[in-house]
């Protein structure tokens, strides 16, 4: 730019310094608006906003149908046990919906799409039951097993509300509502078919519940079965043994409990101590255990021989369980029945499977610490276990990452997916279930906080450059700003991934 010669005759040193621009101005200035003309004062800069070039963002969904009727994130999502197509959300606008994730049908182009092709636009979802009656975010929800004949939605309210189905499941009507704490954390359908209709909750005041549901019993719909108070933080996450005797939870203060809710273990001659509510606990105060920053996941192997717990800083434990009346094998989980005796469970030393899924371990394996893992390094927030004849663990972390551990060989190290979901958390991983494809109990499911949905191949020497990576599919905003996958659903063998999103949409992907 050039100068003009200016007259500094008789003015003083300071009166110069302020008519002078102060470099820290120029340093402001400039790079805000480095294409404003440099000889215009009136309005360039702004004229230079309407000309930068505006990013363009690529935008793509490989959806075949959607669900838009939550004005707020989808928290949780279940899946109808008989019926896959039926499908529950709840979110934080306090409300849950139940709608058939089936595709519709395409439409048909009009004549005129040669000469003006454009797509139309396609329509949502319809709802078949909206779930009104929280005050707050409906963070989990659950059909009952094993047939799906009530649904239960459970908030940041406390409310436990059930809702009863017809055998098609398209038809709901509320049945009945129970408060016992002020937010409920999760919920877990319980798999014993000696009682079915029951349902375990975990609380933030770190509690435990077990309730039973029955809409002939007019006086009493929603029954406590169990209450357990020995956590002392928020309980975090709950799991049930595969034959449903056992239900195990942990907690933000880093304690694993093993519940022996029906009785089944007092029934099988494992004595409770006096006054013990768990038949397994570990807690901090055991060094071997301890998990600085608290416990949040929680998985149990199909043969229910032992379960993992993940926690803070990429920690994982191995504990062994109970084993109640069972010589199972690794290829299936004990399913015999259970006592309805109500008598409180105890610390015991029963027989239990090795780590590593052999046939028989013995007596002392329940409650001991098979193994600890650390091969991520941030929170690991879910687990998910194989089922046979693979022996895999997977685990999802905070960092981006997905491990998977070789349970039948002293819980080795894989594979380490560092870059699962980019940098943005894992959210879930579960492996597929065995449905009406064969052979594909080997490929995982995973979403994050990106947006992304991801299928991989598990098995040994597939991982090359794409660490196995098979399919993803997007649609979900993502950038780890409200636009992640909270949740999915995979029933009838994977064949459909319906997700929920923290945009306040469910996708319907198909595989």
């Amino acid at each position: 730019m050039a100068s003009h010669p200016t007259n500094t005759e008789g003015t003083n040193e300071e009166e110069l310094d302020e008519a002078m621009l102060d470099p820290a101005e120029a340093a402001e200035e400039i790079p805000t608006d480095q294409d404003a003309h440099m000889d215009s004062d009136d309005g360039g800069g702004e004229e230079a906003d309407h000309d930068e070039p505006v990013e363009e963002i690529q935008l793509q969904n490989d959806s075949v149908a959607y669900f838009d009727k939550h004005k707020d994130s989808i928290f949780s999502i279940a899946q109808h046990p008989i019926h896959p197509e039926i499908i529950a959300t709840g979110g934080g606008d306090d409300v849950g919906y139940i709608f058939d994730c089936t595709p519709p049908a395409q439409p048909v182009l009009p004549v005129s799409y040669q000469t003006d092709p454009q797509p139309p636009e396609r329509e949502g979802l319809a709802q078949l039951a909206r779930l009104d009656g929280h005050t707050d975010s409906i963070n989990a929800i659950a059909f009952t097993a094993p047939q799906g004949q009530y649904l239960l939605t459970a908030g940041l309210d406390g409310r436990l509300r059930a809702w009863q189905g017809d055998s098609t499941g398209r038809k709901w009507q509320f049945l009945a509502e129970a408060q016992e704490v002020e937010e409920i954390n999760w919920l877990a359908p319980c798999p014993n078919t000696n009682y079915p209709n029951t349902i375990a909750l975990g609380a933030s005041d770190g509690s435990v519940w077990v309730y039973s549901i029955n809409a002939d019993d007019v006086n009493s719909p929603l029954t406590i079965v169990q209450a357990f108070y020995l956590h002392t933080g928020p309980c975090t996450a709950g799991a049930w043994t595969p034959d449903g005797k056992l239900l195990a939870t942990v907690s933000e203060d880093a304690s694993f409990y093993v519940w022996d809710v029906f009785g089944d273990a007092a029934a099988a001659g494992l004595a409770p101590a006096t006054g013990a509510q768990s038949v397994v606990g570990l807690t901090a105060d055991d060094e071997r255990f301890k998990v600085e920053g608290g416990l949040y996941s929680i998985a149990v192997s199909p043969n229910g021989a032992f379960a993992a717990v993940g926690g803070a800083e990429g920690h994982i434990r191995i504990v062994g369980l109970p084993r109640l009346g069972a010589d199972a094998s690794v290829t299936s989980g004990a399913k015999g029945g259970g006592s309805k005796s109500k008598a409180g469970g105890g610390k015991q030393a029963g027989a239990a499977k090795s780590a590593g899924g052999g046939s028989s371990a013995g007596a002392g394996q329940a409650g001991q610490i098979l193994a600890s893992l650390q091969a991520q390094s941030d929170s690991v927030e879910t687990l998910s276990f194989s089922q046979p004849p693979l022996t895999l663990l997977a685990s999802g972390s905070v960092d981006g990452s997905i491990a998977l551990f070789d349970t039948a060989h002293r819980f080795a190290v894989r594979r380490h997916i560092r870059h699962a979901h980019e940098e943005e958390a894992v959210i879930k991983v579960e492996f597929v279930k065995r449905g009406s494809g064969a052979g594909t109990e080997w490929l995982l499911t995973s979403c994050g906080n990106d947006g992304v949905v991801r299928r991989w191949d598990t098995r040994g020497g597939t991982a090359a450059a794409g660490q196995g990576l098979t399919k993803e599919w997007r649609g979900h905003r993502g950038g780890g700003e409200g636009g992640g996958v909270l949740g999915f659903v995979q029933g009838g063998g994977g064949e459909a991934v319906v997700t929920a999103g923290d945009d306040g949409v469910a996708l319907v992907f198909t595989a």
